[in-house]
């Protein structure tokens, strides 16, 4: 009774703080008519893979079946309304269908006159951005529409701007806009949607199939069996969850929910206080997102931005993301000294008989890496990885097998694979008329230009002033979009002082995904809080507490001369010691803000650790020297201190 409770409670606060899932709960004929549409939508993404055909009328076809599906299964208004589709939604969908279509009909014709377009292509492109902003709002809201029409404002008006401004420029009419929208691959067709039509659905597609062969819940059982002995070991539990969870569900808040759901009694025995046990549940609910070998869906963009494969892009992140859960693991260690946190006995047995049992689940996850290091693309290696998953399902020796992904369970799967990935399509779409607007303006090597301007050139500023920006955007923006937007806007900025590409959007790529975690509004906290019943603020400053090492080790990627190590870059020497130096970083930070070393740390010692953190991160010899006579001094303090109280 009480797990079956949980889990509606944790379907109720997804559906309330992530966007990621469909917002209706469909039944009857519009939930068969659905469940059709999408599983033929998985099924050509995944022929699609094996018998690639040619690219623009690929995202054409592939954005006429999700736009349509978002009408359908989104409702108009966020709170309220009911489940029933109006027949304003049937319209819309219909509408969206022609508008998306008509393109494919004339295609050839179509290209030829994309800087000369007729009526007909303009009234169509322009039904069509109309309507991809609707169903961006009915997905994620309507701040991503609203950034889009000041975009297109800019592009339109940009003529009356002064002639001597940065950012001015002479101004297009809608003819031309619509155009670069919707008649070539530098607006809605470009490079997200051209992700999330491949990499992104064929992740989705993995996830659901694992999660319907029961990957979800043997991953958060093997957790609490693994760390079920030591006062820690609540915290611990939880951070292992998220990130193996985190696999399966690809989001920072439905990750951050369905552990929660489960985990928040175990915390409350363990003795957490409410804030304290959601800042651990957000911060293990945004880890997979930063953490191989799934990470985010802007991490494919990554690859295609840089023109690199997508196995390189988990090597930048390899380094960076155990420093983040060495952050965590030692702000949890703290916290239960403080705190005075108990161990909490579980029953889900020992860990190696539910690997026995159920470590099949594993195998696919290593199957991505294997494949791609072996050469294989993205593309197949995930497609392979998930007919393994579904394979291995048949393995389920649970009562009845409930977890075979018999056919009716397989259609289930890859039905919720295409629909999951609906906002993320969406957004992606509605985030390439953006980078039409850019490429058509010029705004982005404008805006990097103004931004160096205002920093006096100096990267350091320049730096605080683009992560600042990325944090601000995100708030408002879901992290796809918001490293699209920061990617093309704030980008160039770092690039024109000498950063490199990689350096520059795994810069961006962090701070768009901390946004989630980042004050006033961040999701994954606010999230926790409804769990636990805490004060959403506080949370979110708890939150902030154990994720603070992923907001400063991205400096080190861009203001150091060993930067490029920590994205595992370069000599193996020289990634190894910006490695250990970096730990040792994150290490005194976390003494920092967790205030405990072999005993409760003063604000002397907590002060200087912090300063030695800072001098650690500059990954020179000197800074590196200097940070570590800091840190010594810090322990001296300490020591002395309580030897003092102890012998007063």
């Amino acid at each position: 009774m009480t797990e079956t409770r949980h889990e509606t409670s944790a379907e109720n606060l997804v559906a309330e703080f992530d966007a990621e899932r469909p917002a209706r709960r469909l039944s009857g004929r519009p939930a068969a008519l659905v469940t059709i549409v999408a599983l033929a939508l998985s099924l050509y993404a995944l022929y699609q893979t094996f018998r690639p055909g040619a690219v623009l009328p690929y995202r054409m076809a592939f954005l006429a079946v999700v736009l349509p599906l978002a009408f359908v299964c989104y409702k108009a208004r966020r709170r309220g309304g009911g489940d029933r589709i109006s027949p304003l939604d049937w319209g819309l969908a219909a509408l969206s269908l022609a508008v998306c279509v008509y393109p494919l009909v004339v295609f050839d014709d179509l290209i030829r006159r994309a800087y000369a377009p007729t009526p007909l292509d303009v009234a169509a492109g322009a039904l069509l951005t109309l309507l991809l902003l609707e169903a961006c709002r009915r997905t994620v809201g309507w701040i991503l529409p609203v950034v889009c029409a000041v975009f297109f404002a800019y592009a339109y008006y940009g003529g009356y701007l002064p002639a001597d401004w940065a950012l001015g420029h002479r101004g297009y009419d809608l003819d031309r806009i619509v155009a670069a929208f919707t008649m070539g691959t530098e607006g809605v067709y470009g490079v997200p949607l051209d992700v999330a039509a491949t990499y992104i659905i064929l992740f989705t597609i993995y996830g659901a199939v694992l999660d319907h062969s029961g990957a979800g819940r043997f991953f958060v059982d093997v957790s609490f069996a693994a760390f079920r002995r030591s006062r820690s070991a609540p915290g611990r539990t939880v951070t292992l969850a998220g990130f193996l969870l985190g696999t399966v569900s690809g989001s920072g808040v439905a990750t951050t929910v369905s552990v929660g759901s489960v985990a928040w009694p175990i915390l409350r025995r363990a003795g957490y206080p409410r804030e304290q046990a959601g800042g651990v549940l957000a911060a293990a609910g945004i880890g997979a997102i930063l953490s191989p070998p799934t990470l985010g869906a802007a991490a494919f963009i990554i690859a295609e931005y840089l023109r690199v494969s997508y196995l390189t892009v988990l090597v930048y992140a390899t380094i960076p993301t155990v420093l983040y859960y060495l952050g965590v693991f030692l702000a949890i260690e703290m916290d239960a000294r403080r705190y005075g946190t108990r161990a909490v006995p579980v029953d889900v047995g020992g860990p190696w008989p539910l690997i026995r049992r159920f470590g099949y689940h594993f195998s696919s996850l290593f199957v991505i890496i294997i494949l791609m290091a072996l050469g294989q693309s993205p593309f197949r290696a995930v497609v392979y990885a998930t007919l393994l998953a579904f394979a291995l399902s048949f393995l389920d020796r649970t009562t009845g097998g409930e977890n075979r992904l018999t056919p009716r369970r397989a259609v289930r799967a890859l039905a919720a694979g295409a629909t999951g990935v609906l906002p993320v399509a969406v957004t992606c779409a509605a985030a390439g008329t953006i980078v039409g607007v850019v490429t058509l303006t010029g705004l982005g090597l404008k805006a990097g230009s103004l931004i160096v301007g205002l920093s006096g050139g100096n990267l350091a500023a320049t730096a605080v002033a683009c992560a600042l920006a990325v944090l601000l955007l995100g708030l408002a923006v879901p992290v796809t979009a918001s490293f699209v937007i920061a990617a093309v806007i704030i980008g160039p900025a770092l690039l024109n002082l000498g950063v490199t590409p990689a350096e520059a959007y795994m810069f961006i790529f962090y701070y768009a995904v901390l946004s989630e975690v980042s004050p006033p509004t961040a999701l994954s906290a606010f999230a926790a809080s409804a769990i636990t019943g805490g004060n959403a603020h506080r949370t979110m400053w708890a939150t902030w507490k154990y994720t603070l090492p992923a907001f400063l080790v991205p400096f080190a990627f861009v203001l150091t001369p060993s930067g490029a190590a920590l994205l595992a870059q370069g000599p193996i020497g020289e990634i190894l010691l910006a490695a250990v130096v970096s730990a040792l970083a994150v290490a005194v930070l976390a003494v920092a803000t967790g205030g405990w070393l072999a005993g409760p740390a003063g604000p002397a010692e907590r002060g200087l650790c912090a300063l030695a953190a800072v001098l650690l991160l500059v990954l020179s010899p000197w800074p590196v020297l200097a940070g570590l006579g800091v840190a010594a001094l810090a322990l001296a303090v300490h020591f002395i201190r309580r030897h003092r109280e102890a012998h007063p």
